[in-house]
């Protein structure tokens, strides 16, 4: 990473000590990021990954299903930046369903090459891929149900985006380097297309490793207000949700594992899906209309009260009641029918 990034990002507090079997729940619903040091570090794979790249791949191997991983393959001018190709039209790498076996032999063989390709096995459902994995590598967080994800590499760049869930992310083999940025600084991060994306969420198109402050000047203001994490084998890192995070595998192998966790039921949606309908049905609209369409979502969504709703009487609140999984699906059957006109 640029020595500008590296020199005046704040680094991510600390707390060592932390019981994986019993994570606090002011830890799990922080809204502040924070490094749990050494919290996986009696994992198996963490010591496999410690005696040698061969003894991490057989550790993994063991547990493999046979089933396809998708896999982001880049070539040597792309220096492990999983990004766009030049018009964005596409990327800078393919990806392939393959059978994880051979793409272990290519991280090992890429591991003795100066400028090696780049393998990079994104989001893998560890319960699918790797039954059995879990009864020896994980971790308790209570109440909440986390899916649980690995992620493996050689060395690899991931662009700044953020997740709706939150995250605590256990760097297992290897060195992982994480930059945050709170929520606000969607401004300063220059985000790239929602429709054509690398995993489903929007990416910063700055370039960390060597920013271009004369085509991103704002970016400075994002880099004050960053902060900074250098994973060893056995850390982890809590994320709270919608922080933009970018992420660096510095090893020749890397496996990361992943809980994501939402605090909000299931029924209620994903809030990108309202984003796309603004996209389509506000962002366009004469300026007069647009503030009053945003004093409405003020008034009835970002700002709702009690008092707004009091002289209406229960029965009759409908949409504005208490939001469950019956007035949900009401809602939703509504939405669908308005947009299938």
């Amino acid at each position: 990473m640029g020595d500008v990034m590296l020199s005046i990002a704040t680094n991510i507090k600390e707390i060592a000590g932390v019981d994986r079997e019993n994570i606090p729940y002011d830890i799990l619903t922080s809204t502040e990021p924070l490094v749990l040091k050494g919290l996986v570090a009696d994992w198996p794979i963490v010591a496999a990954g410690k005696t040698s790249l061969k003894a991490a791949t057989d550790y993994i191997r063991q547990f493999y299903s046979g089933a396809t991983v998708t896999t982001f393959c880049a070539q040597k001018e792309a220096k492990g930046r999983l990004f766009y190709n030049q018009d964005f039209s596409g990327f800078d790498y393919d990806l392939v369903d393959a059978n994880l076996h051979p793409v272990l032999d290519q991280i090992e063989l890429q591991a003795e090459q100066q400028e090696p390709l780049t393998f990079y096995v994104g989001s893998t459902v560890v319960d699918h891929f790797m039954p059995g994995f879990r009864p020896l590598n994980d971790i308790n967080t209570g109440d909440f149900n986390p899916m649980v994800s690995i992620w493996m590499c050689n060395q690899s760049r991931v662009a700044a985006h953020c997740d709706l869930p939150d995250n605590i992310a256990c760097s297992v083999v290897g060195r992982r380097r994480f930059t945050l940025f709170p929520p606000d600084q969607i401004d300063n991060l220059y985000m790239g297309p929602l429709d054509v994306t690398p995993a489903g969420r929007p990416i910063s198109v700055v370039d960390f490793h060597q920013p271009n402050f004369e085509k991103f000047p704002k970016f400075k203001t994002a880099i004050a207000n960053a902060m900074i994490a250098e994973l060893e084998p056995g850390d982890a890192i809590f994320i709270p949700s919608m922080w933009w995070h970018h992420v660096e595998s510095l090893e020749a192998f890397n496996v990361l594992v992943n809980y994501w966790w939402k605090k909000t039921p299931a029924y209620m949606g994903t809030p990108a899906n309202v984003l796309d309908h603004a996209l389509m049905t506000i962002r366009n609209l004469p300026p007069e209309q647009k503030k009053i369409w945003q004093k409405q979502f003020e008034y009835y969504v970002f700002e709702n009260t009690e008092e707004s709703v009091a002289h209406i009487p229960t029965a009759a609140r409908g949409t504005l009641g208490e939001m469950n999984e019956e007035l949900a699906r009401k809602l939703r059957a509504k939405l669908i029918n308005a947009l299938n006109r």
